[in-house]
């Protein structure tokens, strides 16, 4: 009797690890939707509710903070489904940081230097090792260029690599970004920073935003930035980041359809 009292005790403290795990997510470490709880979702109330979106901060994502999550992705072009993804959350506390800092505050504050985001889509991550792993929702071209971005994720800089040959020993900043266009079949042959300041189509992409000016070039792939510069300042050596960085001074692009 005694022993089927312990294991059943057993079992339903088992049975509570999910919920405890939840429970202490850090902020924007999944996505958050009806039926969430947790900390992170207070979180995620509290900066919507500073950024202008009326929610209670109770810590349990209900109707209430969906229809909240809504109108943000309304007010920025994302798509309405009540459900904040990574992306979106970091975003979110972008714009509460920025409300928050503005003398007139309110919703369409400027988003901060520290923090800057862009509107293409996110969701990918990068795992332990410095790779990029996307988001199953991604289009394949998308899988695509974060595949091949992959392959050359820690491979040295060198300057003019990645121009004379897609496979190269180093690559520079716009051979980097090349070769993980090429990867998708977006770009039939290598471009140098100028060169990616009439790419495709100007502006942001939805999932693809290329970022250039006659001296560097980088891009922002489903929510990560792949630069070479990144890779200078990690620890591991990737180029792939999800920190932003000021695109003042870059002319934006991105290929189209993405």
């Amino acid at each position: 009797m005694h022993r089927m009292l312990r294991a059943g005790l057993a079992a339903a403290a088992l049975a509570l690890i999910p919920a405890a795990d939840a429970a202490a997510a850090p902020y924007a470490s999944r996505t958050l939707a009806t039926g969430s709880s947790g900390s992170d979702v207070k979180a995620l109330q509290r900066y919507l509710d500073r950024a202008g979106y009326d929610t209670a901060a109770d810590g349990d994502f209900g109707s209430g903070t969906a229809s909240s999550v809504r109108s943000f992705e309304a007010d920025k072009q994302r798509r309405r489904d009540g459900r904040a993804t990574r992306y979106e959350q970091r975003l979110v506390r972008a714009l509460a940081k920025a409300s928050s800092s503005s003398p007139s505050g309110g919703g369409g504050a400027s988003i901060d230097t520290s923090e800057r985001t862009t509107s293409t889509a996110g969701d990918a991550y990068v795992d332990d090792s410095g790779l990029a792993v996307a988001p199953s929702s991604a289009p394949v071209e998308v899988q695509q260029i974060i595949a091949a971005g992959n392959v050359i994720a820690s491979k040295p800089y060198r300057y003019g690599g990645g121009h004379g040959r897609w496979r190269d020993s180093g690559y520079d900043c716009s051979g980097s970004v090349s070769f993980a266009l090429h990867g998708a079949a977006l770009l039939a042959s290598p471009l140098d920073s100028s060169g990616f300041e009439s790419y495709g189509e100007a502006g942001p992409g939805s999932w693809i935003t290329v970022y250039a000016n006659g001296g560097h070039a980088y891009m922002v792939v489903a929510g990560l930035r792949f630069d070479t510069s990144a890779a200078k300042a990690q620890a591991n050596g990737s180029r792939w980041t999800t920190q932003m960085r000021s695109p003042a001074g870059y002319v934006v692009r991105h290929p189209t359809g993405y």
